[in-house]
């Protein structure tokens, strides 16, 4: 059912193509750093979100039947393969910050000027504000 939708209703193909490049844009590995910052009365979520990613992720191959996220758009593919070597490290850097932020009771001007500066760079190097 959810095939001959994505084939033959113009709304649903383009709600699971983008929900395709939202999935292939996420890191799981630097949203394992980010997790690493929760309290550990909050912790536990991330494998929970691991695993619907994983489902989601599925779902969506088996709609479009494909192998690989984006196989259907290798431009966009290869874009995110270019891009994240790039923006990784800024995502490393915000978490280190975040980090310090948080120790410093949150009362550093410096280090929030750069979580923002960190911020901004993040958005552009995606291409997105979320």
């Amino acid at each position: 059912m959810a095939r001959s939708a994505y084939a033959e209703w113009n709304f649903f193909t383009s709600l699971i193509d983008d929900l395709e490049a939202s999935l292939a844009r996420a890191d799981l590995e630097i949203a394992a750093a980010y997790e690493e910052l929760a309290p550990m009365s909050q912790g536990g979520y991330g494998a929970k979100l691991r695993e619907e990613f994983a489902l989601v992720r599925d779902q969506v191959l088996a709609i479009k039947q494909t192998q690989a996220l984006l196989d259907r758009d290798q431009t966009l593919q290869r874009s995110i393969e270019l891009r994240n070597p790039y923006v990784d490290p800024i995502n490393l850097l915000q978490v280190d910050l975040l980090r310090r932020w948080r120790e410093s009771g949150r009362q550093d001007r410096d280090l929030f000027e750069a979580l923002l500066a960190c911020t901004a760079g993040i958005a552009e190097g995606l291409q997105s504000t979320g």
